[in-house]
């Protein structure tokens, strides 16, 4: 016997079920990933910089991107 179409209301529940396990996803991997994000500050002796100032230094890397960052570092010395 052939299965019927699933309903529209089905295929929402479905759907929204699959957002809450992606989003709890989301967090895990967030949450993974600053973990070796923080490794790799404490390997680097970055644990000596002040919180504000090292977000402050990110978001400006990621503004003008990594490359043109390195290169300002890079010609400073």
């Amino acid at each position: 016997m052939a299965r019927s179409k699933p309903s529209a209301l089905d295929t929402l529940k479905r759907l929204r079920e699959q957002r809450e396990e992606l989003a709890q996803r989301e967090i895990k991997l967030r949450e993974d990933a600053a973990g070796e994000l923080g490794k790799l500050l404490i390997e680097c002796s970055a644990e000596t910089l002040d919180p504000g100032k090292l977000r402050q230094l990110v978001r400006a890397t990621m503004a003008i991107g990594i490359d043109a960052a390195l290169e300002r570092v890079s010609a400073g010395k």
